[in-house]
Formats: C-alpha cells, structure tokens, sequence
C-alpha cells in the first residue's frame, strides 16, 4: 500500500509543478521545448523501470504471480512501449480536434494537462476492472486477445480511410444538448457568462471530446498491456508513465505528423502480436525480453519506412 500511496504522491507533485511552476503562463510550446520535455519524460521512465526492480527486489508490493526483479523491469518497459506506440493515433486525433475548435496553440498545453487527469482516472477504473475479470475468469484473456487481433485487422483494412470529424460526433452533439456552448475564447477559461448565461468555450468542448476519445483508444491498450501482465502496479505505472509524456510528444510531433504515416503498420504489428500472445498464452511462452525486442523493432521499423518515404522525391503528374 506504502509503494502505490508514494507512486500518487510522485504523480501528484509532478503535475503540480508541470502547471504550477513550468507552464503557469500560457505560451506557445515550441518544437525545441516540447522535444527537450520528451527526452526528460522517457528517460524519466526509462529510469523508474530501475526503481520497479528495487520495488519487486525488496518485496515492497504484493506481487502474487512471483515476478523476478528483472522480468518486472522488463515487462514495466515494455507496457510503457506499447502505450506510448499506442497513443500516435491518439495524438493525430487531438490534433484534428483541436483544429476543429479552433484552440489557439498557447492555450492547448492547458486542455492537454486536465485531460491527463481525466485520463489517469479512466484508465485506472479500466485497470481495475481489467486486471478484475482476468483474475476471475480465465476465459477472459481469449476475449482480450481476439479482440486486440480483431482491431488490428479492422486498422489495416480500413488503412487511410479513417477520419474522425469532431463536430460531427455523437460526443459533440450530445453535449450541445446539455449545455449552452459558446464560440468565443475567453483567455484560458472553459466557461464564460453571456447575459447570466454560462457557457462552455471551445477549450472545455475539446477537452471533453479528448478526453472520451482517450476513453476510447485506452479500450484497445489496456488489454494490449494486460497481454504482457496482469500485476496492477505494472500496468497501471507504465500507462501512467506513458500518458504523462503524451502532451510533450504531441507538441513535438503535431507539425510532422504526416512523416510516420507508416507507424499504422507498426500499430498493427504490434497488436496483432499481443493479441496473439494471449491466445496462444497456453501454447507458447514467449520471453519477455523476445516480446520487448518485437515491439521495440517494430516501433523502429515504422519509424524508418516513414523517415524513408518522406525523403523519396515527389513526382509530378503535370509538367
């Protein structure tokens, strides 16, 4: 209990001081300070995969499956990995809704970080309930595998035909019913009053609509998770760790979006190998290291078909 009351503690300060001290003003985050604030959150991450295994070393967390120092580092990092391969469609969404909504590029920071405290509240339900049914009923890591290979089918069929439209969504819609919405941007505020009227702004009609997408992408990751271990503090910390670090990845990667079109494929690998991994669990036991090194080759690949591609000459139909 000690450990899982310090890691809320830890995550607690960490945001604090994110909102309170580094990003008090409002300002525009440029591509050199959002790549500087990726590079801290994975190694910062990488770096706490050391404090798992002085965790599971000394016996500090209940750990009922008997997990090795090492294996627990292994499989922290290697959820971490997925979350964070997992979350590059996440990112191509928050980006379309933001344009949608027309959120001015100072004020997006502010949106982001409320949404990591939506999202580490969902995903620790999710967690909970997850980790729940798979302790309880067996069965229930065939559900998650077929439907991991199944979303992963559904990716590479649909391929570049997927868009997502936000104020066309059901989300958007529905909260049009609930509630007044304003188009005017008052500063950083997500409610202004008009004529006694108090409406939401577009900053909190986006964070809204974040925040269920989030919902949304978390439905296929926690299991992809739950595929390398089902011990809550590991699945709950890597993903954590990983959400953490999305904002500054999204800065980062929000203008060159468009290069890692081939990372879909990565996605697709990936999945479809966890996926299968927990259907064949009775079968074959895969290493934890072999399962590290084809998601981490995988992330790779992607990531240097996309660089390739985006380098090759453009040919014009019309000369």
């Amino acid at each position: 209990m000690i450990i899982w009351i310090s890691f809320f503690i830890l995550i607690f300060i960490i945001l604090m001081l994110d909102l309170g001290l580094f990003n008090k003003t409002p300002h525009i985050i440029s591509t050199k300070e959002a790549s500087k604030w990726t590079t801290i959150w994975v190694t910062v991450s990488f770096l706490f995969s050391g404090v798992v295994y002085w965790i599971y070393k000394n016996n500090y967390i209940s750990n009922p499956d008997g997990l090795k120092p090492v294996a627990a580092s292994l499989k922290f990092i290697t959820g971490y990995l997925i979350e964070l391969s997992l979350s590059v469609d996440n990112i191509f969404v928050i980006a379309i809704i933001f344009s949608a909504f027309k959120i001015p590029q100072k004020y997006q920071h502010r949106v982001l970080f409320w949404g990591i405290l939506g999202a580490i509240f969902f995903r620790g339900l999710m967690i909970y309930f997850g980790v729940l049914l798979i302790n309880k009923f067996s069965w229930m890591t065939y559900v998650f595998g077929a439907f991991l290979v199944y979303t992963a089918f559904k990716m590479f069929l649909n391929g570049e035909d997927k868009k997502f439209e936000p104020k066309k969504s059901f989300i958007y819609k529905s909260l049009k019913k609930m509630m007044p919405i304003s188009n005017h941007i008052d500063k950083e505020h997500f409610f202004v009053k008009r004529r006694h009227i108090t409406a939401a702004t577009p900053l909190f009609v986006a964070l809204i609509v974040i925040e269920v997408m989030d919902v949304l992408f978390a439905v296929d990751s926690v299991p992809a998770i739950l595929a390398i271990t089902n011990d809550p503090f590991l699945v709950f910390s890597s993903n954590i760790f990983a959400v953490l670090g999305l904002r500054s990845m999204y800065f980062f990667l929000a203008n060159m979006l468009e290069q890692f079109a081939h990372l879909e494929y990565s996605l697709i690998a990936i999945l479809s190998f966890v996926g299968l991994k927990m259907l064949l669990h009775d079968f074959i036991e895969i290493p934890e290291w072999a399962s590290l090194a084809f998601i981490a080759i995988s992330l790779l690949a992607g990531v240097l078909a996309s660089l390739k591609s985006g380098k090759e000459p453009i040919i014009e139909e019309k000369k």
